[in-house]
């Protein structure tokens, strides 16, 4: 049997978003296969950017022990943010536009400088901050019942959906490594975590991703949203659920998972 090709693996993925999910992509991609996941991943970001979508930055995925451990999985990856993926901080999301999302809480960073080089420290991604914020960022996987291997996530963008953003603030004074998180779905606490769990620091997570994107020569810039992985398990959602997260000494965030 012929192997599909990377556009068509690209093609299989697009056309999920619409036609539902797809089973996992072994025809095509071995489950550690780097190189073609993210071929695969980087054709659907061209065809959505020549489709009028604009890349506002971008997330750093599987960096919580936690998730690692759900997915089955033991290196970082990452995806691109797209405008459109944002949802308004105390806003809604139309069960409609999901598959079989996932909540997650997670710090992020507003970019105040580019981080062009492929030897960035945390210290040089913590100078170029302009603002940090809680976060929750809505996962979805285009693969059938989340039976994913490495490649399939990176294919897929990361398992990457939507995205909300807190309130910011500046860096200066916030423990990163030691911030709490606690995510409340309904009022009842539903995740837990600490800043550490994101490869120890989320400046480490966003250091890794600057490094990472320098090396394929698309540098993170200013004004870049940068997600820097989750604190905690991802949580399934459903329609009507309302889903906040506080993370210590950064703020609140929130949205509710229903049509408005």
């Amino acid at each position: 049997m012929t192997m599909p090709t990377y556009d068509e693996l690209a093609r299989r993925l697009r056309e999920a978003y619409t036609g539902g999910a797809v089973p996992p992509l072994r025809d095509g991609l071995e489950p550690v296969d780097v190189h073609g996941a993210y071929a695969v991943q980087t054709i659907n970001t061209r065809y959505w950017e020549a489709q009028g979508r604009r890349i506002v930055g971008r997330k750093a995925g599987l960096t919580a022990k936690a998730v690692q451990a759900q997915l089955g999985v033991d290196q970082p990856d990452f995806g691109v943010l797209f405008e459109d993926m944002a949802v308004a901080d105390g806003g809604n999301l139309d069960p409609a536009r999901a598959l079989q999302p996932k909540a997650e809480a997670e710090i992020a960073f507003v970019l105040a400088a580019d981080l062009l080089h492929t030897n960035t420290t945390p210290e040089q991604v913590a100078a170029a901050v302009g603002t940090v914020h809680p976060a929750i960022e809505i996962v979805d996987s285009r693969i059938a019942d989340w039976k994913i291997a490495f490649a399939d996530t990176v294919a897929d963008n990361g398992s990457s959906a939507f995205f909300v953003l807190g309130a910011g603030r500046p860096l200066d004074g916030v423990d990163l490594e030691g911030a709490t998180m606690e995510m409340v779905i309904d009022g009842a606490v539903a995740s837990t975590g600490v800043g550490s769990a994101a490869l120890g620091n989320p400046l480490n997570a966003a250091a890794w991703l600057a490094r990472t994107l320098a090396a394929r020569g698309e540098p993170l810039k200013t004004g870049d949203v940068l997600l820097a992985g989750a604190l905690g398990p991802m949580v399934a959602m459903q329609p009507g659920n309302r889903i906040q997260a506080h993370i210590a000494g950064i703020g609140n965030v929130g949205f509710t998972y229903e049509k408005v």
